[in-house]
């Protein structure tokens, strides 16, 4: 028996719920090997209110774990946070020689809150060396309102305007994530290949626990695609898989709550329509 690989270029999240921890999850429930190439550590203070702090690996260290992965045949890739434009920089172009066609790109930009300026040169570099590589990217609002120059989308024809300007820069495919603060009565998220827009529905879970949802889709979507599945396909299992960890999440402690990685293979996927719009 041989399995399908899949590498994760991400930071490491100690609390276990997002990150490269949920990458690794979703790959192994989704029948995958998983390889990891870790850019930062973050850790939680709880004597702080469960504050984070970011320790970045050296760029040498990055190059070589990522030499490392790439050395044993990749079939799918995806990039989750890259804190600087070097660490992008260094992403895209070790994606670049690797010639791989199945790579999925989670623009995770760190910030406080949609208020807070992030570094312009992190959007560059992501759109210079990311997006012109991507056969999916899979932004949140505030993330697809910086990639494409506009206010954060609130609305359904909001995200489709900013799905366009996203695939214009490139990316083959566009999925934008819902999430809560989207207008709309369900969880949505919209789907762009260029030619159509595909809303994603299903029912939404009243939970705060959803830590790290956004990297389980993206790394579920990297896994199908590795697996063979054709892009539509591989979105709305991805879909599947993320909204039954949701609905599924559980408290860690006062401070988070993580979705549960395994929920659909243990309790079956939730209903998810799809509609042209």
């Amino acid at each position: 028996m041989t399995l399908k690989k899949t590498l994760t270029i991400a930071g490491s999240d100690t609390s276990g719920g997002a990150g490269i921890q949920a990458d690794l999850k979703t790959f192994q429930e989704l029948g995958t090997y998983g390889m990891t190439a870790l850019t930062v550590v973050v850790t939680m203070d709880p004597d702080k209110h469960w504050s984070h702090n970011v320790y970045s690996l050296p760029i040498d260290v990055i190059k070589s774990q990522i030499k490392t992965a790439l050395s044993t045949g990749i079939d799918a890739i995806k990039t989750g946070m890259l804190s600087t434009e070097e660490v992008i920089q260094t992403a895209g172009e070790a994606i670049a020689e690797s010639e791989l066609s199945h790579v999925v790109i989670d623009p995770v930009m760190v910030c406080k809150g949609e208020d807070e300026v992030l570094n312009p040169g992190t959007v560059d570099a992501m759109i210079e060396y990311l997006l012109p590589r991507a056969e999916i990217v899979t932004p949140n609002l505030f993330e697809a309102g910086q990639l494409a120059g506009m206010k954060t989308p609130g609305t359904i024809e909001q995200m489709k305007a900013a799905a366009e300007k996203i695939h214009s820069l490139g990316a083959r495919n566009v999925v934008i994530k819902g999430g809560k603060q989207l207008q709309h009565d369900k969880a949505a998220d919209l789907f762009y290949d260029g030619k159509t827009h595909l809303l994603l529905e299903s029912e939404k879970t009243d939970t705060h626990y959803n830590h790290g949802a956004g990297c389980t889709f993206a790394a579920a979507i990297t896994a199908n695609l590795a697996n063979g599945q054709d892009i539509k396909e591989a979105v709305i299992e991805a879909k599947e898989f993320v909204a039954a960890a949701i609905a599924n999440g559980w408290k860690l402690n006062e401070y988070v709550g993580p979705v549960m990685h395994g929920a659909k293979n243990r309790f079956g996927g939730s209903e998810i329509t799809t509609t042209e719009v």
